[in-house]
């Protein structure tokens, strides 16, 4: 991609997330003009339309799936909550520090608090993340730590009979990308149905980049419940709700409603069902692909740091993966390890060194490869570390 300047970069940021083909795939192009052709937003259900949910559910790993679309993954997760408030009669939720679940005020706490507010790590304190948010929308939220089952227990213990559903992302992106501990989503969803609450994963991000069907066929789990957006569109706005029929069923007869004048508007559901064919047409390929190019980045990166014996750090998947500076060299496994013993400004820093090399990162360390990185980009990308850091 090119700035005003004309300065070229080597794009990793992808529109945090959604681009998982590169920027503007003619194939997505292709079949966005070819369906709007027909008009854009019909206010009623259509074959694409159809066609994209068969293909999602199918794909999906939840038992007897069914799918309802939305605009955005800020909304998705709204519904989700009130879908798991109407099916539990109960109003509080579950949700971990370091996880993000949208900029809406009934979500936005806690995801990346000042240690010195978040409160006990036993019982942390809601933290908003922005001015001007409801000061009493913190009420239904019960902060948690992640990947520590004790104090999930310890958390439904407090609030015993109030929790209708705990939500996370299965794997944690928008912290260092975090992988789950060993059986930890398996214990966190057999203590919510022990207290009558459905467990919720975010796929927001993973969803359709770490494999077909997200994080749940890469851990071999099911959620109730799960949200996407980004990677199912190719960066066309439209998230989708996933999950079991019965639950879902109260969508379908209005008693828990949702609605929305661009939900599966034509141009978003021609780009899901082009991208959902494409990806099905390549088969396992096209994921083992996007992992070793991302795998050869994070080896390349891991090699230039003991070059320029530096504290990079850099953990999780192929396809998107985290960049921090550890100064313990320790796995992080929740957020306050992140923020005790990574190094914000120093990857900042390194960020924007990056950038003068020509190549784009994100502010928040997260990478996402996509199908367009070519083996030459990633090699241009090592060696602009190897530049970065020797300069640090």
């Amino acid at each position: 991609m090119w700035d005003a300047d004309g300065n070229e970069y080597i794009d990793y940021i992808q529109g945090m997330g959604p681009n998982l083909f590169g920027h503007a795939p003619e194939f997505v192009s292709q079949q966005v003009a070819e369906d709007m052709r027909n008009g854009y937003i019909f206010a009623a259900q259509f074959e694409r339309e159809l066609e994209v949910a068969e293909m999602a559910a199918a794909a999906i790993p939840i038992e007897d799936c069914t799918v309802r679309f939305a605009g955005s993954g800020t909304e998705i997760v709204q519904l989700v909550l009130r879908l798991a408030r109407g099916w539990t009669g109960k109003s509080k939720f579950i949700r971990f520090e370091g996880h993000y679940h949208g900029w809406m005020d009934s979500v936005n706490h806690s995801v990346h608090p000042p240690i010195d507010e978040a409160g006990d790590v036993d019982a942390p304190t809601p933290v908003g993340e922005s001015a001007g948010m409801d000061p009493g929308a913190a009420a239904q939220a019960i902060p948690c730590q992640w990947n520590d089952i004790d104090r999930l227990e310890d958390a439904f213990e407090r609030h015993r009979g109030e929790v209708a559903a705990v939500i996370m992302e299965p794997i944690n992106a928008n912290t260092n990308c975090i992988m789950p501990e060993p059986g930890y989503l398996e214990a966190a969803k057999e203590l919510a149905h022990e207290h009558g609450a459905l467990i919720i994963f975010d796929e927001v991000i993973t969803g359709f980049r770490v494999a077909y069907g997200g994080a749940q066929e890469f851990l071999g789990i099911t959620p109730d419940l799960a949200t996407y957006a980004k990677s199912i569109a190719a960066g066309f706005p439209i998230a989708m709700l996933a999950g079991r029929r019965d639950i879902m069923d109260m969508l379908g007869s209005g008693e828990v409603y949702h609605g929305g004048s661009f939900n599966s508007n034509v141009m978003s559901i021609a780009a899901a069902h082009a991208t959902l064919t494409h990806i099905k047409l390549q088969g396992d390929t096209f994921y083992a692909d996007l992992n070793r190019r991302g795998e050869r980045l994070i080896d390349g990166l891991h090699q230039v740091g003991m070059e320029t014996e530096t504290e990079i750090h850099v953990q999780v998947l192929g396809s998107v993966f985290g960049i921090s500076f550890n100064r313990s060299g320790d796995v992080i496994r929740n957020y306050r390890d992140h923020a005790t013993k990574c190094d914000d400004v120093r990857y900042a820093q390194f960020a924007s060194e990056m950038m003068r090399e020509g190549v784009r990162l994100s502010s928040n360390g997260r990478v996402h490869m996509s199908s367009a990185h070519t083996e030459e980009q990633i090699e241009t990308t090592i060696e602009a570390a190897r530049r970065a850091l020797s300069r640090m």
